[in-house]
């Protein structure tokens, strides 16, 4: 009998280990795949190609409905006066990755190559342990605009890779995968297969311990302006596009087929961007992430008859300049005044991680003033050292500037003199130059001043761009234009 009910009790442990063991198991297996909170936040840039501030329904602009991005807008920081310090790609990128201004890190222009020595915004983060990651348009290699950025130090330390130097064929865009060198091509619109690959390299990255950081780097809205998708392209009708005054009647036509281009690259970007944010919210990550989004520079598309960027005026210069901020970081959102620049996203973001700021790097750290703590970014510089492109000196009549922002004024400064002096506020399509107005006088006087001390304060000479380039030793064609080859 004794040894029956031994067999019994026995059998019913071996029965109870068993399922233990299993429940163990059980929950190994789930907490595998459920969010890792170190307590660090996970960093997210969204980085976009030509979008000027004024396009998205948060900013007011009648032609476009952003519903997407007006929600991360409504629980996030909004610098409303945010710039592009040299409002075109490449200088724009290598100030962003290394907190560094144009002039310091040598990338005035596009298609030239940024210092693989660089201390850049990858390298630190990689050694606080996180896990870096650089999706789509790259524009910092100088090596062909198709070619590879081969792997190691012309990544500048961005580990997980599936980028292009730059592209503009928005289906057919080639990339590059990580160690990979045969050159891919993403399937359909680009914009779509980039989103889904951040997500993919989220929801991978949510399963390890290390929090990551990563630019998702679109190639839209920048022209061509026509090769969204059919579906955002027949929501808008050129028909019905509301211009901004400072569009000429000689261009009024065009400019409005473009821009029904150019919302319908917006109007896709905006879903990408719910479906970013979707995902974060259903992996339990939304409030452990710092969002950037912003833009590299504008597109005048049309105002003071022109296109494209490099000049100062608001459309080319001012960009969309969110920070979503985890409520535990107790910052508030809403607008801000002050005027962020490129080389200040770099120092902001290390220091909302907690990370130390490198001494390379010049731009501010806004953490304290998005805490309230410190009032900064009252001025700040906009600069064109070298014009070459779509803005040239031969085919525009481009010219090298230096000019002042503040919250009021735009103040640009030519190798000939004085320039340009809007007032932002009371002409904010920038149809009245004020420059050599006697009852602005005072005014000028004021915003020369400013602009002096702060070229003195960070050893810019203001030269002509032929001295930069000559101490860069960077080849140009006869319009003052680094060549790139494909």
């Amino acid at each position: 009998m004794k040894n029956k009910f031994e067999k019994v009790f026995n059998t019913y442990a071996l029965l109870l280990c068993i399922l233990l063991m299993a429940s163990c198991n059980g929950q190994k297996k789930n907490t595998a795949t459920e969010p890792q909170n170190t307590g660090r936040p996970n960093v997210l840039v969204i980085l976009t190609d030509q979008w000027r501030a004024q396009a998205t329904g948060y900013a007011g602009d009648p032609n476009i409905k952003t519903p997407n991005l007006d929600e991360l807008e409504a629980s996030s920081v909004n610098f409303k006066n945010a710039v592009s310090g040299m409002p075109v790609c490449s200088p724009f990128r290598a100030s962003l990755i290394t907190g560094q201004r144009p002039l310091t890190h040598g990338v005035f222009m596009n298609d030239v190559q940024l210092d693989t020595n660089a201390v850049t915004i990858a390298k630190v983060f990689n050694k606080e342990g996180y896990d870096t990651g650089y999706i789509g348009k790259w524009h910092l290699d100088g090596h062909g605009r198709l070619q590879n950025v081969a792997p190691g130090k012309r990544r500048q330390g961005f580990k997980f890779w599936k980028g292009n130097e730059c592209t503009h064929n928005y289906n057919k865009s080639v990339y590059y995968d990580n160690d990979n060198p045969d050159r891919k091509v993403w399937d359909g619109y680009d914009t779509f297969e980039q989103t889904d690959a951040a997500i993919d390299f989220v929801n991978n990255s949510n399963k390890a311990d290390n929090p990551y950081m990563m630019i998702l780097s679109y190639g839209t809205p920048h022209a061509p302006y026509h090769t969204a998708p059919e579906k955002y392209r027949n929501m808008f009708d050129p028909a019905n596009i509301q211009l901004r005054r400072n569009v000429p009647d000689s261009l009024k036509t065009q400019v409005k087929k473009d821009l029904a281009g150019y919302y319908a690259h917006i109007a896709a970007l905006d879903d990408m961007i719910g479906k970013l944010i979707t995902n974060l919210k259903n992996t339990g990550q939304f409030e452990n992430t710092i969002i950037v989004f912003t833009a590299d520079h504008g597109d005048l598309l049309g105002s003071h008859g022109a296109y494209k960027k490099q000049q100062p005026y608001e459309e080319s210069a001012r960009v969309p300049m969110l920070y979503h901020i985890p409520k535990r970081f107790k910052i508030a959102s809403g607008e801000r005044d002050a005027l962020m620049n490129s080389e200040d996203i770099m120092p902001t973001l290390l220091s909302l991680c907690d990370i130390e700021i490198p001494n390379t790097v010049e731009g501010l750290d806004y953490k304290s003033y998005m805490e309230g703590k410190e009032k900064i970014g009252d001025v700040t510089l906009l600069t064109c050292v070298q014009p070459f492109g779509q803005w040239n000196k031969v085919q525009h009549n481009a010219r090298e500037y230096r000019a002042v922002k503040t919250q009021q004024y735009t103040y640009a400064r030519s190798l000939n003199g004085p320039w340009l002096l809007f007032d932002n506020i009371n002409d904010p399509y920038q149809l009245n130059n004020l420059v050599g107005n006697e009852g602005a006088a005072a005014i000028q006087d004021d915003m020369e001043k400013i602009l002096s001390e702060r070229l003195k304060a960070t050893g810019d000479e203001f030269l002509p761009g032929l001295d930069y380039i000559k101490k860069w030793g960077y080849p140009i064609d006869k319009t003052g234009t680094v060549p790139y080859t494909n």
